[in-house]
């Protein structure tokens, strides 16, 4: 097994033989692929940029005459990632690394992407300190700022370059010495994938607990909009057993164009794919912005809360949860698999609660009447008399779940 070493050889070959030379050092086999088309690679890869663009099913001199940078990044990003996928299919991946601008960024996080979870992925680039959404998407890619821009060997690239090949040395190591674990040596015990939130937390918590104690092996994913759409590609996937969607918020934020919106696939994977699930209506009652001053103009005089320096939560109005019901209705009504849909009605997060600051029973009760309005027969909808973190609706969830899990081993 060896790391995969890929980016542009013909403009940052100098950086990319001082990374693979530092990793070697280490003990760590490489392999370099180049992903170049200006000019000729500064030194012989193991991958040609020949077989990287092939694997894209284009030819690279076609790519280097027709003079298309846009064309030729997205066609080597392609042919990186199936390489990347191939390699691991084969056994024969221990990590991917890059390093680059936009360019060698696109490139090298397209194949890490392109792995699984746990397989270590290392992108210096100079665009780290951004916004790496882009780059990352729903992988564990770790972004490291390169400072100065790649061009060259100089103190701080030095510096920079010496601290990724110890990083990625290290991480290919431990796993290698056993002392990383590895999905391959854990516990053959079914998934169940969670959402969750600040003002959801007691819930899941409460059944988290209960689930783990019932033998599955529970992942808890943070509604911040990665969060949500990483769950709904696990369960693509086929990694999931079942799904606990107590915390829905990110559809409030898809609506309203908040910032943690999840896009308007959310709550559509277990359906799609007939895994049982147990929706709920978690912190719908909120839609999420930034600091006070990034709140878009269209909502001065709507209800706000402050619920910390950089994060300024916005109250769903009743025709908005009118919206958000209707939406899981027939998202839930769509789906293959068991499916229940379970109403907390005496609120929905930690602050939509008797005397607090998002308490407003009207807004939530168009929520819970849209839900009944359009849900469909195969639904099952339970309604309780208690609050989201009361102890007993997250026992009761459990409870739902269990059973159409059960169901389906039997």
């Amino acid at each position: 097994m060896s790391v995969l070493l890929i980016g542009t050889l013909d403009t940052k070959g100098a950086e990319f033989a001082h990374v693979r030379d530092r990793l070697r050092a280490a003990g760590v086999a490489v392999t370099v692929a180049d992903c170049g088309v200006v000019g000729p690679p500064a030194f012989a890869p193991d991958v040609s940029r020949d077989e990287v663009f092939s694997a894209a099913g284009a030819d690279a001199a076609a790519v280097k005459a027709a003079a298309d940078r846009g064309k030729a990044v997205a066609l080597a990003a392609d042919g990186a990632a199936k390489l990347a996928a191939e390699l691991h299919r084969q056994g024969k991946l221990s990590g991917v690394m890059g390093l680059g601008g936009s360019a060698g960024t696109t490139i090298g996080t397209a194949a890490m992407r392109a792995v699984p979870v746990g397989v270590p992925k290392l992108m210096v680039s100079t665009l780290a300190s951004g916004q790496v959404r882009h780059y990352v998407g729903t992988r564990d890619v770790m972004m490291l700022h390169s400072v100065v821009d790649i061009a060259g060997l100089n103190r701080i690239s030095r510096a920079v370059l010496d601290n990724a090949a110890a990083a990625m040395a290290g991480m290919v190591t431990a796993r290698r010495a056993g002392s990383v674990s590895d999905r391959s040596s854990a516990p053959d015990k079914p998934v169940v994938a969670a959402t969750m939130f600040g003002v959801t937390t007691p819930c899941v918590e409460a059944a988290r607990k209960q689930l783990e104690a019932a033998g599955y092996e529970v992942l808890v994913f943070h509604a911040t909009g990665t969060g949500g759409r990483t769950m709904e590609g696990l369960v693509r996937d086929g990694l999931v057993a079942g799904v606990l969607d107590i915390t829905t918020t990110e559809l409030a934020d898809e609506l309203a164009g908040g910032i943690l919106t999840a896009g308007p696939d959310r709550l559509t994977a277990a359906a799609l794919k007939g895994v049982p699930q147990v929706i709920s209506v978690g912190a719908l009652d909120m839609v999420n912005f930034g600091p006070p001053d990034t709140v878009p103009a269209r909502y001065d005089g709507r209800r706000f809360h402050r619920h910390n320096p950089t994060v300024t939560l916005m109250r769903t109005t009743p025709e908005e949860m009118d919206r958000l019901g209707r939406e899981i209705a027939h998202k839930a009504s769509a789906a293959a698999g068991p499916t229940a849909v379970v109403l907390p009605l005496r609120g929905v997060s930690a602050v939509d609660a008797a005397g607090g600051p998002f308490w407003w029973p009207e807004a939530d009760a168009a929520l819970f009447q849209s839900v009944r309005n359009w849900v469909a027969p195969n639904v099952e909808v339970v309604e309780l008399d208690l609050h989201l973190n009361d102890p007993g609706f997250a026992a009761a969830c459990v409870a739902v779940l269990l059973r159409f899990l059960g169901a389906r081993t039997e």
